[in-house]
Parts: C-alpha cells; structure tokens; sequence
C-alpha cells in the first residue's frame, strides 16, 4: 500500500540563490526525517515547467517571480513536513550571530554584481556562473566585456545566447566553459565536480564532464597528472557552435609549456568540428590523444599517426596519454572479481543506473559490440529512448539519472543518491534483472560518503531479490582517486562489502556486466 504525502509549498519573495546553494539546501531537507522530496527553484517560466511536468507546481508557487525562491517539499506526516518548512526558511533567510560595526557591516557586504566583484578581489581573471539559465547568458557576457575568463555551471541557457559569448570571449582572448559546464581544473585548482589530482603535463579540453573525472582519475591513478583540465559544455561541439571553446582550449595547451600531451574527450562532435580539432591538433606540435565517444557507430573513423592517437574508451584514453607523457605507469591495483553468481532462467537484463551521462553512452558503445540492444533516456540510437524512463525500465536498459528527467525535487545523484536507491529497490523486484551496474563518482563538490547509503542499499536490494529466489548481480566502479576528500580506497571498500563486484574503470566495469549476461 504507498503512503500519501504530506506536501507543502511556498515562496520566498525577493531572495536569489543559485542552483548549487539551492541544492545543498534540498540536500539538507532531505536528510530530515520522513522528508521524501525536496526542491527548491527560482521562480522562472522554465523552472515552473519542470515543477508542473513533476505534478508540483500548485497554487503556493506558480505566481512566484523570477526574483523569488519556490519551495516544495513532501514528507510522510504533515508535522515532518512542517518542521522541513521551518528549516528551509531558516537555511535560506541565514541568521545574523553578533552585532557589528556600521564600518564592520560595510566591509562584510558580500558583493552582488560582477563590478563590485571585480573592485573585492583584484586580480582575479575568472568569474564562476552559476544563475537560471534566463540570466547566465547576460552575467557571462558581463563577465567577458570585463576581460573575465569564465566557468558556467548553469544549464538550460539558450543556444543562440551560448554562441554569442563564446564568439565575444573568442575576440578578447578569454575562454568559456559551459553553459552546464561542471567540471574543470585550472591551474590545480578544480571548478565544480572536480578531483584532487596531481600536477602534471597533460593537459586535457572536454565537452564531457564525467568523462574528463574519469580520464583525469585515471591519468592520476597511472601515476600521470595533469597541467589544466578544461571543460567546454556539451554543445560546444554541435556544428552551430564550431568548438569554439574546445578550440581556445587546444591553443592554450599548445602555449603552455608545462602541457606535453593534449587529450581530447566528448561525445560524437559535428562532422565539421570534428575536422577543425582535428587540424588543430595536427597543427599543434604536441602528441595528442583524441576520444570522441561512440563516432564509429556514426560511420566515421580517423586513422591514429604518430602525432594523434585515436582511442575508443576513457580508461584508454587515459593510459596513452600518460605512456605519451614519459611517465612511468604505475602498476595498476589489483581488483578481485567475484565468480560469476548463478542466475535463475527468467534473469535476462542489465539495469544500469548511472549518475554520469558520459558514463551511459560509454556502457552502450561497448554492450552494442557485444550484441546487445540497450535502451535509454540518453540512446545514442534514437530508436532505442525510452517512452518512460522515469517510471520504468524495458529489457538491457542504461539510465543518465543526472538527466533533467530525475532531478526534478531531488539534488543531482552526485550530490544525493535517494532517486537511485530508489530506482535500485524497483529494479532488484524486477525478475528479468540479472546485473545491475553502478558508477559511484567522489571528489569535491559530491556527497561526503556516496558508499554508506548506497552501500546499505545494495545490501537490501540483493536481499530483496534472494526472497524472490533469485541472485542479484550488481557490478561497478568507483571515480576518483586516493586524494579525494571521501577517499577512493574506503569507498570501494564500502562497496566491496556490501557485494558490489568492483571494477578498476567505467569500461572494465561495462564488460564485466556484459559477459554477466551471456
């Protein structure tokens, strides 16, 4: 019998926040108890469209203004969800601990525009962006009128916006990353959700930001490091863009002596783009490593020669470029698989319930080698979506819940891992599921310990299953690297004990679930 939530909804006049403040505090709500959903939004037309197709924009929240915070917040009893509105406020309004000076109060003022940002900290050369969409693009172009390199983690900004800042900061001489850029290291110093990785002399540009966590953990974790890791949003590539960014990045890297080897990660570029990087990389002088993920179902191939190495997974990506940087590899660790688990007749599918969309695309690049059909919310074939991601999962099935699909209420599964326990718990009731995969991606800006909960997860999954009298097989990896604040070795051991088979990398972890269903 499913219980009826309590809801309770309001908005908070004339407060901005941006979207990483608004999801730590949906991070905290949630950790409240009997407090099931948790969104907070700015009142913008494309939030309250995403409110209304998740059936929670009621009367409280639609007249609220782009100026104002919507709250929404579901628990299992009207007091939980009260006490959740309390705290909510309280979390958003802030509290003011002493009194200070009129000159003290003055000095305090955090600034509230670029200009006075500009005039607080001298010196600085980037400005980080993280506003609703409607308004990232005008803060960006501010940014780059001001000679300020630019890190946009703000999404659903419109195309024709994306590509007049880009040719703007093409003009000046300064770079954007983004728009829904999350991940970038500039310097050493990482941007979003980004690992604690040595400095070294590769030098990465990505239109994919999982795939370049995974590629600069995997360079770390070789025994490589890394110069810069620039992050250029994902539609950089598209043909109407032209790789703008990607191609400021790949002029940096060649200006920059500390980079040796430039590493090229993204999903299929356009045709056009994928030529212009492709020359530019030639032009460069430095070898290089290309990966654009899954271009040969596309029909297109390029042909490695001494100075471009052409690679088709991340782990490999990885390991060229640190073998091309003169570095000594360190041995890999070595990862104990379990034997394979007896599986009952009805048991036929892999459920893959990835936080990372790079992720996603990678598993169905190589489960389509292996002869599997693979449906998704995120297919690279079109003729395998899936009508209903959110609700259901059909046959060999990879899911992106990052997508904006599964974030509506809740934090990106980065940050909080409810959406995917919960998706894990339909899946192990499931008895056509034989293997279910899991990525498990750690560093700064993630949740402080992904493993406990998901962990103890897995533990009731596989329980849940045994009861049905089937094993549940579940395979995965974790990203990140021994330096990271949540640690890599404890979190697999977490895992580990709770019957995770381990895999050292996103593709050995793929290949191990595939083999799982033959």
């Amino acid at each position: 019998m499913t219980t009826q939530l309590h809801t309770i909804a309001f908005t908070h006049p004339n407060l901005y926040k941006d979207s990483v403040a608004l999801m730590r505090v949906a991070q905290g709500l949630l950790a409240l108890p009997g407090v099931v959903n948790a969104t907070l939004q700015m009142g913008n037309l494309a939030n309250k469209e995403i409110l209304l197709e998740a059936g929670l924009l009621g009367t409280d929240v639609k007249n609220a203004g782009p100026n104002d915070v919507m709250v929404v917040v579901q628990a299992r009893t009207l007091e939980q969800c009260k006490f959740a509105e309390v705290e909510s406020k309280v979390q958003l309004a802030g509290t003011q601990k002493k009194t200070i000076s009129n000159k003290e109060y003055v000095q305090s003022i955090e600034p509230t525009n670029l200009a006075m940002g500009m005039q607080a900290f001298s010196g600085r050369n980037l400005a980080q962006i993280s506003v609703p969409g409607v308004y990232a693009g005008s803060e960006a172009l501010k940014a780059v009128k001001l000679g300020l390199h630019v890190f946009m983690f703000s999404d659903n900004v419109p195309l024709e916006q994306e590509i007049t800042v880009k040719k703007e900061a093409y003009k000046r001489g300064v770079l954007v990353m983004g728009p829904d850029c999350g991940t970038a290291i500039i310097a050493g110093v990482p941007l979003g959700f980004a690992n604690e990785i040595r400095a070294g002399t590769i030098g990465l540009v990505a239109a994919s930001g999982t795939g370049l966590q995974e590629v600069s953990t995997q360079i770390h974790r070789m025994g490589g490091g890394i110069s810069h890791a620039i992050g250029t949003g994902g539609r950089d590539v598209y043909e109407e863009v032209g790789g703008i960014t990607m191609l400021q990045g790949i002029e940096l890297l060649v200006k920059d002596a500390n980079t040796k080897v430039i590493v090229i990660v993204s999903k299929p570029p356009a045709l056009s783009v994928a030529e212009k990087v492709i020359a530019a990389l030639r032009f460069a002088g430095k070898p290089s490593v290309v990966l654009f993920l899954g271009q040969e179902l596309q029909g297109v191939s390029h042909k490695t020669s001494k100075a471009i190495y052409f690679t088709n997974t991340l782990v490999d990506c990885a390991a060229i470029a640190v073998k091309l940087s003169g570095i000594k590899t360190i041995a890999s660790k070595a990862y104990m698989l379990p034997s394979r688990p007896i599986f009952s007749k009805s048991q036929r599918y892999i459920r893959a319930l990835y936080s990372g969309g790079t992720f996603a695309a990678e598993a169905q690049i190589l489960w389509a080698r292996e002869g599997l059909k693979i449906w998704s919310n995120v297919p690279l074939d079109k003729k395998f979506n899936l009508r209903n991601p959110s609700k259901e999962s059909f046959q060999h099935t990879a899911l992106d819940l990052g997508d904006d699909a599964f974030t509506v209420g809740r934090p990106h599964p980065m940050i909080d891992q409810a959406t995917r326990i919960d998706r894990l718990m339909q899946e192990a009731t499931d008895p056509s599921v034989r293997v279910v995969v899991l990525d498990v991606v750690i560093g700064w800006g993630a949740h402080s310990n992904p493993s406990d909960k998901l962990g103890k997860a897995i533990v009731k999954a596989k329980k849940i299953a045994k009861k049905g009298g089937r094993n549940l097989g579940v395979v995965g990896f974790v990203c990140g690297t021994e330096a990271d604040p949540q640690v890599l070795s404890v979190q697999e051991s977490i895992l580990r004990g709770a019957g995770m088979a381990l895999a050292a990398n996103s593709a050995n972890a793929a290949w191990l679930a595939s083999q799982w269903v033959k």
